[in-house]
């Protein structure tokens, strides 16, 4: 059984070494364990870090293209490495790295498919009082749009299953740890949380400016995947929402109109007729962007056929 860690890298020369160290040598039931480095455009001597400390495989992309992509950069090359499981964590040292052996244990077990660490973001020290419940509000609402009962949503040290591994395709530029969760928890795979715990912080982090810009990004992401998998429910559910107030308005014009021979509700009836189209469109554009939803769907069964065939050959 071959387990490869890979650590996304952005300037983490100075925390690098942490992060390695800490990674387990032995792991009870796990024959071989490598290391995978993939650098993001480092400016620093990240690369030369990686060598130095006994990395077993590196990817240099020389310009920085984000978390997201490299996150399936380097899941795409453990496949290809041959790994039968795939843990990820952070350069940034925030994981503590013995703990890589409960992400692996249900998954070695046959128990999950994906297991992510729950960081119990509760009782983080440096963890505002703010940033804990948008973190439980969060994590709530991405449970219900995935179907799965992931207590960390937004945590990045996970283990993925070959399998599971290999149905993983992202979209989005910025963070994948929520489109990933939606993908995968509608592909009702075996998703499990385990508490796992944190270092102390090194350094503050680098993927968003501040709690605004977090959300929003977020929250586009969330929308985006949500909408890909359950377009239909998404639009027709905004249609309706649109459409009732115009149906009442309706009625009541046509209720005036009966009753009293309509003259005065003229505005009523345009803006009712408005609200109703808008709604019947929001509906169509549901039933559009449930086709796409299933080509795509089909395009992702075939594209993990492919994987399977290409990175399984023996």
């Amino acid at each position: 059984m071959k387990l490869i860690i890979q650590i996304p890298c952005f300037n983490e020369a100075d925390t690098l070494p942490a992060t390695y160290e800490d990674i387990p040598k032995i792991i009870p039931g796990i024959s071989e364990i490598e290391t995978l480095i993939i650098n993001d455009g480092s400016t620093d001597n990240t690369v030369e870090v990686a060598q130095k400390i006994g990395v077993n495989h590196i990817i240099d992309i020389k310009s920085n293209r984000g978390l997201a992509r490299t996150f399936e950069a380097g899941i795409e090359h453990c496949l290809k490495l041959g790994a039968d499981i795939i843990v990820n964590t952070d350069g940034d040292n925030q994981y503590n790295g013995a703990d890589i052996v409960k992400l692996v244990k249900p998954i070695l077990e046959g128990k999950s498919d994906v297991v992510i660490g729950d960081r119990d973001t509760n009782n983080i020290e440096h963890f505002s009082w703010f940033k804990k419940r948008l973190q439980n509000v969060g994590s709530a609402f991405i449970r219900k749009l995935s179907h799965t009962n992931a207590r960390d949503t937004v945590s990045g040290f996970r283990a993925y299953s070959r399998e599971a591994a290999r149905k993983i395709n992202i979209v989005t530029d910025f963070s994948y740890t929520l489109e990933n969760l939606i993908q995968l928890g509608h592909e009702q795979l075996r998703i499990e949380s385990v508490i796992i715990r944190t270092n102390k912080q090194l350094r503050k982090s680098r993927l968003f400016k501040g709690i605004p810009d977090f959300i929003s990004r977020q929250f586009y992401t969330v929308v985006r995947a949500y909408a890909t998998y359950r377009a239909l429910r998404l639009f027709t559910a905004m249609g309706i929402i649109i459409l009732l107030p115009g149906l009442v308005g309706f009625a009541r014009f046509l209720y005036f109109f009966f009753t009293g021979g309509g003259q005065g509700h003229i505005q009523s009836l345009v803006f009712s007729t408005t609200f109703i189209i808008l709604g019947f469109l929001l509906i169509m554009i549901g039933i559009l962007a449930d086709l796409i939803s299933t080509n795509r769907k089909l395009l992702e069964k075939l594209l993990e056929m492919q994987k399977t065939q290409q990175w399984d050959r023996k």
